[in-house]
Parts: C-alpha cells; structure tokens; sequence
C-alpha cells in the first residue's frame, strides 16, 4: 500500500475550484481581465485595480 501525504496524489482540483477555495476560505479573489462573465465595466475595474496594486502589465510597459 502507497501513502500520500495530503496534497500530494489523488484527485486535482481544477483552477476555478482553486479560485472559488481562495474566495471562500481566505477572501483572496483571483480575476482574469478577460473572463467573460464579467461585463465591460466589471473587466475594466479589474484592470484599474490590477494596475492601482500592481502597476501596468509588461506588454503596456514595454508599449
């Protein structure tokens, strides 16, 4: 018999799982500017607090 400690093996959860975990456990929220359930005003507020935190992305930088 194998043993795995927890978080090695078994089943992986998938990336929006991770995200949902993040919100609900920690209140971190992982957003992409594109993700489409956001409308255009959404997605541009993730991009102004992606900018405000983080400052601009590498391919807006480099211009």
């Amino acid at each position: 018999m194998r043993f795995t400690p927890p978080g090695y093996g078994g089943r992986r959860r998938d990336p929006e799982q991770v995200k949902r975990d993040g919100w609900h456990e920690q209140g971190v929220l992982a957003v992409s500017v594109n993700d489409d359930r956001l409308s255009w005003p959404e997605r541009e507020l993730v991009r102004q607090l992606g900018e405000k935190l983080y400052g601009k992305k590498q391919e807006e930088r480099d211009g």
